[in-house]
């Protein structure tokens, strides 16, 4: 098994596929306000959906976006059960080309997946889409502090374009928005759905081949930087309304 399998395999179960819970959706929905009573949302790299599934129990329309097709497959059967599926529609596509027409969402959300083509690139490209006064909520990696320890930089050097809040306030408003919240996500969204669930994986993988145990390790080396350096750096959830 490669590191890529290795990867899908560890994170196949995962009830979500990074920082963020339930309660910071719905209180970054609440900041997102006031919006159209049944609000036209785009869940741009939705994950397994749970985002998706709470903004559409709130009574948004939602359009979940992925390009992991097991993914998509996870937030259809999750819509199924919640018996949400008349309001969540499943798409693969990539985020930095998706294919809708200009000014046709309320609310553009994107939990933990933007960086994926760059936070600058995805305010900018993704804003023809909303209508006017139309909300972009995106959560990202940011510094806390001004002196990251060596540890932390280390952890983070794979991404280097991560900054602080300032620093996302002051890009958010370049690329035509205004910054209607900033909210800093809680200890408990790295712990109770994300770093706790993914360490079980890790330690309940039975008998790992050398190969197999060094992506382990790697995966394991964010846990424990988080725990030894979690000052330093968070998530930091925008809410941003197109001007």
């Amino acid at each position: 098994m490669d590191a890529t399998e290795v990867f899908w395999t560890l994170h196949r179960d995962l009830p979500r596929e990074g920082v963020g819970s339930d309660a910071t959706t719905r209180t970054l929905l609440d900041l997102a306000r006031p919006l159209p009573a049944a609000p036209r949302v785009l869940d741009i790299g939705c994950g397994p959906g749970r985002a998706s599934l709470v903004l559409a129990a709130a009574g948004a329309r939602v359009t979940a976006v992925d390009l992991h097709e097991p993914f998509l497959h996870r937030v259809r059967r999750a819509a199924t059960d919640a018996g949400l599926c008349d309001r969540v529609a499943v798409e693969r596509a990539s985020m930095t080309a998706l294919p809708h027409a200009d000014a046709v969402f309320d609310l553009l959300w994107c939990e933990g997946a933007a960086y994926l083509m760059g936070v600058d690139a995805a305010l900018r490209d993704w804003r023809r889409l909303l209508r006017p006064g139309g909300v972009l909520v995106l959560t990202d990696a940011v510094w806390t502090t001004a002196s990251p320890s060596d540890e932390a930089r280390g952890f983070w050097a794979a991404y280097p374009a991560m900054r602080d809040e300032a620093a996302t306030v002051t890009a958010a408003r370049a690329a035509g928005y205004d910054v209607l919240a900033a909210h800093l996500l809680p200890d408990s969204d790295w712990v109770d759905e994300y770093h706790r669930p993914l360490e079980a994986a890790i330690d309940g993988w039975p008998d790992p081949d050398a190969a197999t145990a060094a992506v382990l390790a790697e995966a394991r080396t964010e846990i424990d930087v988080r725990r030894a350096h979690g000052d330093e750096f968070g998530y930091l959830g925008v809410v941003l309304r197109r001007r």
